[in-house]
């Protein structure tokens, strides 16, 4: 267990002084002419420090979130690896790695995995909008991951707005606090 400052803490902070002092430092003083490039430079390293603090916190929960939509939506609830193993040790999964029988394939179980194959779902006409949880689980992917890209984005925050505040939006609005931009 670490003591603070949190990595957390240490971002924004990195982040608050690029953008309240160092940015508008370099932009006020106009003795050399690159000193504007030098403050947008600043503005954009403070966002880059926001995206990547609002990821550590935003992301895990998110991507477990959408992983077990993927494997409801695959017809997988439940299961970890729907490639039957045979009863044999030492089965090769799709990863190429062996593992033993009952042993979830993790390769086969990874998000881009799970979307490559839903979109082979989608492509193959096996899954539509029509199918139950589909648009449901789009839009959650979506606004989770504007949740970590493009947090003052307007539009993001007026469905923000309108939805009922739960723990995850809670944690979507501190984590956008300070300097979403």
């Amino acid at each position: 267990m670490y003591d603070t400052p949190t990595p957390d803490e240490l971002l924004a902070a990195v982040a608050r002084y690029l953008r309240d002092d160092a940015g508008p430092a370099l932009g006020r003083s106009g003795a050399q002419p690159d000193n504007s490039a030098l403050a947008y430079q600043a503005r954009v390293a403070a966002n880059m420090l926001d995206m990547v603090r609002r990821q550590g916190l935003l992301a895990p929960l998110a991507e477990a979130a959408e992983r077990a939509r993927l494997l409801t939506l695959l017809g997988e609830a439940g299961a970890i690896n729907p490639i039957k193993l045979p009863s044999t040790t030492g089965t090769t999964g799709t990863s190429g790695t062996t593992r033993q029988p009952g042993q979830p394939d993790r390769a086969a179980d990874d998000l881009a995995s799970l979307n490559q194959r839903l979109t082979d779902e989608i492509a193959g006409g096996r899954i539509s909008l029509a199918t139950p949880g589909l648009a449901k689980h789009l839009w959650r992917t979506t606004l989770d991951k504007l949740a970590v890209d493009q947090p003052g984005y307007a539009s993001y925050l007026q469905v923000l707005a309108a939805t009922t505040a739960t723990p995850a939006a809670a944690a979507t609005a501190a984590a956008a606090a300070p300097g979403t931009r």
